[in-house]
Protein backbone atom coordinates (compact mmCIF):
# COMPACT_ATOMS: atom_id res chain seq x y z
CA UNK A 1 0.00 0.00 0.00
CA UNK A 2 1.22 3.48 -0.99
CA UNK A 3 -0.05 5.36 1.99
CA UNK A 4 2.78 6.32 4.40
CA UNK A 5 3.08 9.10 7.06
CA UNK A 6 5.01 10.82 9.49
CA UNK A 7 5.33 12.98 12.58
CA UNK A 8 5.09 13.29 16.02
CA UNK A 9 3.01 13.73 18.88
CA UNK A 10 2.89 13.92 22.66
CA UNK A 11 3.63 10.60 23.53
CA UNK A 12 6.77 10.79 21.95
CA UNK A 13 8.28 14.09 22.87
CA UNK A 14 7.71 17.39 25.63
CA UNK A 15 5.90 20.28 24.54
CA UNK A 16 9.35 21.88 23.92
CA UNK A 17 9.85 19.60 20.93
CA UNK A 18 6.71 19.46 19.90
CA UNK A 19 6.65 23.32 19.33
CA UNK A 20 9.33 23.19 16.84
CA UNK A 21 7.12 20.88 14.62
CA UNK A 22 4.31 23.01 14.50
CA UNK A 23 2.66 24.68 11.73
CA UNK A 24 1.09 27.32 11.45
CA UNK A 25 -2.44 27.59 8.80
CA UNK A 26 0.19 29.63 6.36
CA UNK A 27 3.03 27.69 7.03
CA UNK A 28 1.09 24.39 5.90
CA UNK A 29 -0.13 25.60 2.79
CA UNK A 30 3.60 26.22 2.14
CA UNK A 31 5.18 23.45 2.96
CA UNK A 32 2.06 21.28 0.92
CA UNK A 33 3.02 23.11 -2.13
CA UNK A 34 6.97 22.14 -1.68
CA UNK A 35 5.49 18.50 -0.32
CA UNK A 36 3.50 17.85 -3.38
CA UNK A 37 6.59 18.93 -5.77
CA UNK A 38 8.58 15.89 -4.04
CA UNK A 39 9.64 12.98 -6.33
CA UNK A 40 6.97 9.85 -5.65
CA UNK A 41 4.06 12.18 -4.08
CA UNK A 42 0.73 11.83 -5.72
CA UNK A 43 -1.21 13.45 -2.60
CA UNK A 44 -0.53 14.92 0.84
CA UNK A 45 -1.82 16.74 3.91
CA UNK A 46 -0.30 17.90 7.05
CA UNK A 47 -2.08 17.68 10.06
CA UNK A 48 -0.73 20.20 13.16
CA UNK A 49 -2.50 20.34 16.20
CA UNK A 50 -1.45 21.18 19.67
CA UNK A 51 -0.41 17.38 20.80
CA UNK A 52 0.89 16.76 16.92
CA UNK A 53 2.60 17.22 13.70
CA UNK A 54 1.93 14.85 11.02
CA UNK A 55 2.65 14.64 7.38
CA UNK A 56 0.49 12.19 5.18
CA UNK A 57 1.29 10.67 2.06
CA UNK A 58 0.47 8.61 -0.78
CA UNK A 59 3.17 7.75 -3.42
CA UNK A 60 2.84 6.59 -7.09
CA UNK A 61 4.67 3.40 -6.26
CA UNK A 62 4.57 1.00 -3.62
CA UNK A 63 7.79 2.99 -2.00
CA UNK A 64 9.13 4.43 1.58
CA UNK A 65 9.50 8.59 1.13
CA UNK A 66 11.94 10.09 3.65
CA UNK A 67 8.92 11.62 5.31
CA UNK A 68 10.79 12.31 8.64
CA UNK A 69 13.93 13.54 6.74
CA UNK A 70 11.82 15.76 4.89
CA UNK A 71 9.98 17.22 7.84
CA UNK A 72 13.01 17.87 9.30
CA UNK A 73 15.03 19.64 6.47
CA UNK A 74 11.97 21.81 6.18
CA UNK A 75 12.24 23.17 9.62
CA UNK A 76 15.49 23.44 9.55
CA UNK A 77 16.38 21.04 12.11
CA UNK A 78 18.62 17.92 12.56
CA UNK A 79 17.33 14.73 11.35
CA UNK A 80 19.86 12.92 13.66
CA UNK A 81 18.86 15.20 17.06
CA UNK A 82 15.24 14.69 16.62
CA UNK A 83 15.00 11.17 15.34
CA UNK A 84 14.13 9.66 18.67
CA UNK A 85 10.74 12.30 18.72
CA UNK A 86 9.67 10.84 14.90
CA UNK A 87 7.68 8.05 13.89
CA UNK A 88 6.74 6.77 10.22
CA UNK A 89 3.87 4.39 9.81
CA UNK A 90 3.08 3.04 5.91
CA UNK A 91 -0.25 0.64 4.92
CA UNK A 92 -2.21 -1.03 7.07
CA UNK A 93 -0.31 0.29 10.24
CA UNK A 94 -0.97 3.84 9.20
CA UNK A 95 -4.79 3.92 8.21
CA UNK A 96 -5.26 2.26 11.81
CA UNK A 97 -3.23 5.06 13.21
CA UNK A 98 -5.56 7.90 11.61
CA UNK A 99 -8.87 5.91 12.19
CA UNK A 100 -7.62 5.77 16.12
CA UNK A 101 -6.66 9.07 16.10
CA UNK A 102 -9.68 10.74 14.58
CA UNK A 103 -11.79 8.54 17.10
CA UNK A 104 -9.90 10.38 20.03
CA UNK A 105 -8.06 7.19 21.36
CA UNK A 106 -4.89 8.67 20.63
CA UNK A 107 -5.73 11.94 22.38
CA UNK A 108 -4.15 13.32 25.42
CA UNK A 109 -7.72 13.71 27.04
CA UNK A 110 -9.32 10.30 25.80
CA UNK A 111 -12.02 10.60 23.64
CA UNK A 112 -11.92 14.16 23.08
CA UNK A 113 -13.75 16.18 20.19
CA UNK A 114 -11.71 18.46 19.33
CA UNK A 115 -9.59 16.25 16.80
CA UNK A 116 -12.27 15.96 14.06
CA UNK A 117 -13.01 19.15 13.39
CA UNK A 118 -8.90 19.53 13.55
CA UNK A 119 -8.73 16.44 10.92
CA UNK A 120 -11.38 18.16 8.77
CA UNK A 121 -9.86 21.69 8.45
CA UNK A 122 -6.23 19.93 7.28
CA UNK A 123 -8.17 17.69 5.08
CA UNK A 124 -10.06 21.21 3.22
CA UNK A 125 -6.39 22.66 3.98
CA UNK A 126 -5.00 20.42 1.54
CA UNK A 127 -7.93 20.97 -0.80
CA UNK A 128 -7.31 24.51 -0.92
CA UNK A 129 -3.40 23.60 -1.84
CA UNK A 130 -5.06 21.20 -4.38
CA UNK A 131 -2.21 18.68 -2.51
CA UNK A 132 -5.00 15.41 -1.96
CA UNK A 133 -5.24 12.85 -4.84
CA UNK A 134 -8.80 9.90 -4.90
CA UNK A 135 -6.96 8.00 -2.34
CA UNK A 136 -6.07 10.18 0.70
CA UNK A 137 -9.83 11.82 -0.19
CA UNK A 138 -11.25 8.52 0.30
CA UNK A 139 -8.77 7.67 3.23
CA UNK A 140 -9.96 11.25 5.08
CA UNK A 141 -13.65 11.01 4.77
CA UNK A 142 -13.56 7.21 6.14
CA UNK A 143 -11.23 8.37 8.98
CA UNK A 144 -13.98 11.34 9.87
CA UNK A 145 -16.40 8.99 9.29
CA UNK A 146 -15.94 6.09 11.54
CA UNK A 147 -14.14 9.02 14.09
CA UNK A 148 -18.02 10.51 14.32
CA UNK A 149 -19.37 7.28 14.63
CA UNK A 150 -17.52 5.87 17.46
CA UNK A 151 -18.38 9.52 19.59
CA UNK A 152 -21.84 9.27 18.53
CA UNK A 153 -22.18 5.53 19.62
CA UNK A 154 -19.85 5.14 22.72
CA UNK A 155 -20.05 8.69 23.85
CA UNK A 156 -16.44 8.50 24.57
CA UNK A 157 -15.51 12.13 25.80
CA UNK A 158 -17.59 11.24 28.88
CA UNK A 159 -15.83 7.92 29.75
CA UNK A 160 -12.63 9.25 31.21
CA UNK A 161 -11.68 12.45 33.11
CA UNK A 162 -10.46 15.83 31.47
CA UNK A 163 -7.11 17.58 31.97
CA UNK A 164 -7.87 19.39 34.52
CA UNK A 165 -9.16 16.10 36.65
CA UNK A 166 -5.65 14.83 36.27
CA UNK A 167 -3.94 17.81 37.86
CA UNK A 168 -6.54 18.28 40.35
CA UNK A 169 -5.75 14.41 41.67
CA UNK A 170 -2.32 14.92 40.98
CA UNK A 171 -1.86 17.76 43.72
CA UNK A 172 -4.03 16.22 46.15
CA UNK A 173 -1.83 13.26 46.29
CA UNK A 174 0.97 15.26 46.89
CA UNK A 175 -1.33 16.81 49.98
CA UNK A 176 -2.46 20.03 48.16
CA UNK A 177 -6.11 21.08 49.89
CA UNK A 178 -7.98 23.09 47.58
CA UNK A 179 -10.62 24.30 50.11
CA UNK A 180 -11.01 27.37 50.78
CA UNK A 181 -8.23 28.12 47.83
CA UNK A 182 -8.33 31.32 45.57
CA UNK A 183 -8.09 30.37 42.28
CA UNK A 184 -7.46 32.35 39.01
CA UNK A 185 -8.54 30.77 35.78
CA UNK A 186 -7.39 32.50 32.64
CA UNK A 187 -9.97 31.01 29.52
CA UNK A 188 -13.65 30.72 29.45
CA UNK A 189 -13.43 28.05 26.55
CA UNK A 190 -14.50 24.36 26.74
CA UNK A 191 -11.20 23.75 28.85
CA UNK A 192 -11.53 26.85 31.32
CA UNK A 193 -14.93 25.84 32.01
CA UNK A 194 -14.04 22.54 32.88
CA UNK A 195 -11.27 23.96 34.90
CA UNK A 196 -13.41 26.73 37.01
CA UNK A 197 -16.27 23.59 37.66
CA UNK A 198 -13.92 21.01 39.09
CA UNK A 199 -11.41 23.10 41.13
CA UNK A 200 -15.49 24.89 42.39
CA UNK A 201 -16.58 21.19 43.24
CA UNK A 202 -13.25 21.09 45.16
CA UNK A 203 -14.23 23.95 47.51
CA UNK A 204 -12.23 26.42 45.92
CA UNK A 205 -13.05 30.43 45.62
CA UNK A 206 -12.86 30.59 41.48
CA UNK A 207 -12.53 33.77 39.46
CA UNK A 208 -12.40 32.96 35.38
CA UNK A 209 -11.47 35.94 33.13
CA UNK A 210 -13.28 37.04 30.11
CA UNK A 211 -12.47 39.04 27.27
CA UNK A 212 -13.95 42.82 28.22
CA UNK A 213 -15.12 42.59 23.98
CA UNK A 214 -17.24 39.54 24.80
CA UNK A 215 -18.41 40.14 28.57
CA UNK A 216 -21.94 40.23 27.39
CA UNK A 217 -21.94 37.17 26.07
CA UNK A 218 -19.63 35.15 28.26
CA UNK A 219 -21.42 32.51 30.02
CA UNK A 220 -19.36 32.19 33.70
CA UNK A 221 -19.76 28.67 35.11
CA UNK A 222 -22.09 28.25 38.09
CA UNK A 223 -20.45 29.33 41.48
CA UNK A 224 -17.26 31.17 40.12
CA UNK A 225 -16.66 35.31 39.64
CA UNK A 226 -15.59 36.91 36.50
CA UNK A 227 -12.54 39.64 35.99
CA UNK A 228 -11.58 41.38 32.77
CA UNK A 229 -8.90 39.47 31.23
CA UNK A 230 -6.95 42.82 31.18
CA UNK A 231 -7.01 42.86 34.76
CA UNK A 232 -5.89 39.63 35.31
CA UNK A 233 -2.48 40.54 37.02
CA UNK A 234 -4.27 42.85 39.15
CA UNK A 235 -5.73 40.04 41.24
CA UNK A 236 -2.71 37.39 41.14
CA UNK A 237 -0.72 38.75 43.71
CA UNK A 238 -4.13 37.11 46.23
CA UNK A 239 -4.42 33.89 43.93
CA UNK A 240 -2.96 30.51 45.61
CA UNK A 241 -3.29 28.54 42.01
CA UNK A 242 -3.78 29.78 38.39
CA UNK A 243 -4.52 27.46 35.85
CA UNK A 244 -4.49 29.06 32.29
CA UNK A 245 -6.34 26.96 29.41
CA UNK A 246 -6.56 29.41 26.24
CA UNK A 247 -6.55 28.74 22.41
CA UNK A 248 -4.87 32.16 21.57
CA UNK A 249 -1.11 31.62 20.03
CA UNK A 250 -0.61 34.26 22.70
CA UNK A 251 1.56 34.36 26.42
CA UNK A 252 -0.88 34.88 29.16
CA UNK A 253 1.63 35.26 31.79
CA UNK A 254 5.01 36.41 31.43
CA UNK A 255 7.81 36.49 33.18
CA UNK A 256 8.61 40.01 33.32
CA UNK A 257 5.45 40.60 33.97
CA UNK A 258 5.17 38.40 37.13
CA UNK A 259 8.46 39.45 38.35
CA UNK A 260 7.07 42.76 39.54
CA UNK A 261 4.93 41.27 41.56
CA UNK A 262 5.17 41.30 45.22
CA UNK A 263 4.34 37.02 45.98
CA UNK A 264 3.55 37.11 49.25
CA UNK A 265 2.25 33.21 49.13
CA UNK A 266 3.64 30.41 47.68
CA UNK A 267 1.85 30.21 44.24
CA UNK A 268 1.25 27.18 41.72
CA UNK A 269 0.69 27.96 38.40
CA UNK A 270 -1.09 24.86 35.74
CA UNK A 271 -0.61 25.38 32.11
CA UNK A 272 -2.83 23.06 30.16
CA UNK A 273 -2.74 24.86 26.71
CA UNK A 274 -0.39 23.81 23.57
CA UNK A 275 1.27 26.01 22.75
CA UNK A 276 2.26 26.99 26.11
CA UNK A 277 0.05 29.74 27.49
CA UNK A 278 2.77 30.39 30.58
CA UNK A 279 6.18 31.73 29.58
CA UNK A 280 7.86 28.63 31.38
CA UNK A 281 10.75 31.27 32.92
CA UNK A 282 8.87 31.94 35.82
CA UNK A 283 9.16 28.84 37.54
CA UNK A 284 12.68 30.13 38.07
CA UNK A 285 10.66 33.31 40.36
CA UNK A 286 9.93 32.29 44.35
CA UNK A 287 7.66 30.70 45.71
CA UNK A 288 6.02 29.64 41.89
CA UNK A 289 5.61 26.17 41.11
CA UNK A 290 4.70 25.61 37.50
CA UNK A 291 2.89 22.61 35.88
CA UNK A 292 2.22 21.83 32.53
CA UNK A 293 -0.06 19.40 30.98
CA UNK A 294 2.78 17.16 30.30
CA UNK A 295 3.28 16.71 34.23
CA UNK A 296 -0.11 14.88 34.65
CA UNK A 297 0.04 10.84 34.69
CA UNK A 298 -2.61 9.31 32.89
CA UNK A 299 -5.38 8.28 35.26
CA UNK A 300 -6.35 4.03 35.12
CA UNK A 301 -9.16 2.40 32.76
CA UNK A 302 -12.34 1.54 34.05
CA UNK A 303 -13.98 -1.59 33.23
CA UNK A 304 -16.53 0.61 32.05
CA UNK A 305 -13.94 2.35 29.70
CA UNK A 306 -12.28 -0.92 28.69
CA UNK A 307 -16.15 -2.17 27.36
CA UNK A 308 -16.63 0.78 25.23
CA UNK A 309 -13.39 0.12 24.05
CA UNK A 310 -13.75 -3.16 22.79
CA UNK A 311 -16.91 -1.69 21.12
CA UNK A 312 -14.70 0.82 19.42
CA UNK A 313 -11.77 -1.29 18.23
CA UNK A 314 -14.73 -3.72 16.25
CA UNK A 315 -15.84 -0.54 14.57
CA UNK A 316 -12.60 0.66 13.97
CA UNK A 317 -11.96 -3.10 12.23
CA UNK A 318 -14.85 -2.95 10.23
CA UNK A 319 -13.69 0.76 8.65
CA UNK A 320 -10.08 -0.83 8.28
CA UNK A 321 -11.52 -3.45 6.26
CA UNK A 322 -13.76 -1.67 4.40
CA UNK A 323 -11.04 1.05 2.96
CA UNK A 324 -8.57 -2.28 2.20
CA UNK A 325 -11.39 -3.73 0.19
CA UNK A 326 -12.19 -0.38 -1.44
CA UNK A 327 -8.48 0.53 -1.93
CA UNK A 328 -8.12 -3.02 -3.79
CA UNK A 329 -10.45 -2.66 -6.26
CA UNK A 330 -10.35 1.28 -6.43
CA UNK A 331 -9.56 0.64 -10.16
CA UNK A 332 -12.87 -0.94 -10.74
CA UNK A 333 -15.04 1.48 -9.25
CA UNK A 334 -15.49 3.37 -12.32
CA UNK A 335 -16.78 0.68 -13.94
CA UNK A 336 -19.04 -0.34 -11.61
CA UNK A 337 -20.51 2.86 -11.39
CA UNK A 338 -20.89 2.70 -14.65
CA UNK A 339 -22.56 -0.92 -15.39
CA UNK A 340 -24.76 0.43 -12.06
CA UNK A 341 -26.05 3.01 -14.25
CA UNK A 342 -26.63 1.22 -17.25
CA UNK A 343 -28.30 -1.58 -15.60
CA UNK A 344 -30.36 0.87 -13.74
CA UNK A 345 -31.73 2.41 -17.59
CA UNK A 346 -32.40 -0.63 -18.43
CA UNK A 347 -34.70 -1.30 -16.23
CA UNK A 348 -36.27 1.82 -16.63
CA UNK A 349 -36.65 1.31 -20.41
CA UNK A 350 -38.02 -2.06 -19.47
CA UNK A 351 -40.95 -0.44 -17.21
CA UNK A 352 -41.62 1.76 -19.87
CA UNK A 353 -44.33 0.07 -21.33
CA UNK A 354 -46.10 -1.09 -18.03
CA UNK A 355 -45.68 2.86 -16.79
CA UNK A 356 -47.96 4.02 -19.86
CA UNK A 357 -50.81 1.64 -19.28
CA UNK A 358 -50.99 2.40 -15.94
CA UNK A 359 -53.28 5.43 -14.82
CA UNK A 360 -50.50 8.48 -13.85
CA UNK A 361 -49.78 12.06 -14.20
CA UNK A 362 -46.87 12.90 -15.99
CA UNK A 363 -44.91 14.43 -12.88
CA UNK A 364 -45.41 10.71 -11.29
CA UNK A 365 -44.08 8.79 -13.98
CA UNK A 366 -41.25 10.95 -13.98
CA UNK A 367 -41.12 10.51 -9.80
CA UNK A 368 -41.32 6.87 -10.26
CA UNK A 369 -38.74 6.27 -13.00
CA UNK A 370 -36.82 8.41 -11.14
CA UNK A 371 -37.04 6.25 -7.72
CA UNK A 372 -36.48 2.56 -9.71
CA UNK A 373 -33.40 4.30 -11.38
CA UNK A 374 -31.98 5.22 -8.14
CA UNK A 375 -32.91 1.95 -6.43
CA UNK A 376 -31.47 -0.70 -9.32
CA UNK A 377 -28.52 1.59 -9.38
CA UNK A 378 -27.89 0.73 -5.49
CA UNK A 379 -28.76 -2.85 -5.73
CA UNK A 380 -26.38 -3.39 -8.89
CA UNK A 381 -23.49 -1.76 -6.98
CA UNK A 382 -24.16 -3.32 -3.59
CA UNK A 383 -24.06 -6.79 -5.50
CA UNK A 384 -21.04 -6.46 -7.14
CA UNK A 385 -19.43 -5.30 -4.07
CA UNK A 386 -20.66 -8.36 -2.10
CA UNK A 387 -19.56 -10.68 -5.08
CA UNK A 388 -15.95 -8.75 -4.33
CA UNK A 389 -16.10 -9.07 -1.22
CA UNK A 390 -17.42 -12.77 -0.83
CA UNK A 391 -15.16 -14.12 -3.84
CA UNK A 392 -12.34 -11.29 -4.57
CA UNK A 393 -10.99 -9.14 -7.13
CA UNK A 394 -10.41 -10.81 -9.70
CA UNK A 395 -13.57 -12.46 -9.38
CA UNK A 396 -15.71 -8.99 -9.84
CA UNK A 397 -13.59 -8.67 -12.41
CA UNK A 398 -14.36 -10.95 -14.57
CA UNK A 399 -17.96 -10.44 -13.58
CA UNK A 400 -17.36 -7.02 -15.03
CA UNK A 401 -16.00 -8.25 -18.15
CA UNK A 402 -18.58 -10.00 -19.00
CA UNK A 403 -21.35 -7.50 -18.01
CA UNK A 404 -19.99 -4.33 -20.24
CA UNK A 405 -19.91 -6.83 -23.18
CA UNK A 406 -23.77 -7.16 -22.09
CA UNK A 407 -23.93 -3.34 -22.30
CA UNK A 408 -21.04 -2.56 -24.32
CA UNK A 409 -19.54 -0.33 -22.61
Amino acid sequence: MSIQMAGIDHSLAPIPVREKFSFTKKAQMEALEALKLQDGVSGCMILSTCNRTELWVNSREEQALPLEQWLCEWKELSLEAYRKYLVQRTGAEAISHLFRLTSGLKSMILGEDQILTQVREAWNLAREAESTDPVLEVLFRMALTVGKKVKSNLQMSTANTSAIEHAIRFLKQGGYDFSGKTCLVIGNGEMGKRSALALVEEGADVTVTVRQYRSGMVEIPAGCKRINYGERMELLPACDLVVSATSSPNTTIKYSDLAKQKMEREMIFIDLAVPRDIEPEIKELPKVTLYDIDHFPVCPKSKRLQERLAVAEQLLQEQQEEFASWYECRDVVPKVQKISQASADDLVWRMGKTLKKLPLSAQERALLEAGAEDAASKVVRRLLFALRDEAGSDVLRQCLSVWENLYHE
